[in-house]
């Protein structure tokens, strides 16, 4: 799907304090800028951040980062965060525009601790597939970024996408500690779980939630 162009949304991006700017020159240094050394986690296409937003105020001793390659849709993660009460603004959230591909240049070695993957786009097309977020291209950069006790999540609709990302993580030697077809009928894995925007809408006409945990 072709996303609509916003004139204002590079300009917003700049001049926003939550929004990183050249993040690679933070590689290993991602603590500083939180001012702490708490666990940092990191959502890749974050979509219009609240489901970060959430995490971020339920959780202060972890740091949280969205990565999102879209500035139309970044935009709205921001204006959320700007219509919030200031005393409600979590200090722990930050935004990064930026395509996943980049990440090992972004963030180094056993510098995430936890990496979260919220209905990401399936790319249908087999000729695709390595676009994939879960697929071995993209399971061999979080590899490198995933502290040695990290785990991955995975939550999604698509069923064929779920069951390729489940082949992909046996194919590259991941432990799939936790999985799911039907997360909101799984008392355990729904404990305490932050809906997105996506999945409030796929699961309100009927769509069940595929979601898995997977460490190296």
């Amino acid at each position: 799907m072709r996303l609509r162009n916003i004139p204002i949304a590079d300009e917003k991006i700049t001049s926003s304090p939550f929004c990183i700017q050249n993040p690679e020159q933070n590689r290993g240094l991602w603590n500083h800028v939180f001012q702490n050394d708490n666990p940092i986690h990191i959502e890749i296409g974050m979509g219009k951040g609240r489901f970060l937003l959430q995490l971020a105020n339920q959780n202060p001793d972890i740091n949280y980062i969205g990565i999102e390659k879209y500035t139309s849709v970044l935009l709205r993660a921001i204006q959320k965060l700007d219509s919030v009460e200031e005393e409600h603004i979590p200090s722990n959230l930050r935004f990064i525009c930026m395509n996943a591909e980049n990440i090992t240049q972004t963030f180094s070695q056993n510098e995430i601790s936890k990496i979260y993957l919220n209905f990401s786009d399936p790319w249908p097309k087999k000729r695709h597939a390595r676009r994939r977020l879960t697929s071995k291209q993209f399971l061999t950069l979080y590899d490198r970024i995933l502290a040695k006790t990290g785990t991955l999540e995975f939550k999604t609709d698509n069923q064929s996408l779920f069951e390729f990302s489940l082949e992909q993580l046996s194919a590259e030697h991941w432990n799939v500690l936790a999985c799911t077809y039907d997360l909101h009928h799984n008392s355990q894995m729904n404990f305490s779980n932050i809906m997105t925007e996506y999945e409030q809408k796929f699961s309100s006409i009927g769509n069940p939630i595929c979601k898995l945990i997977a460490c190296r």
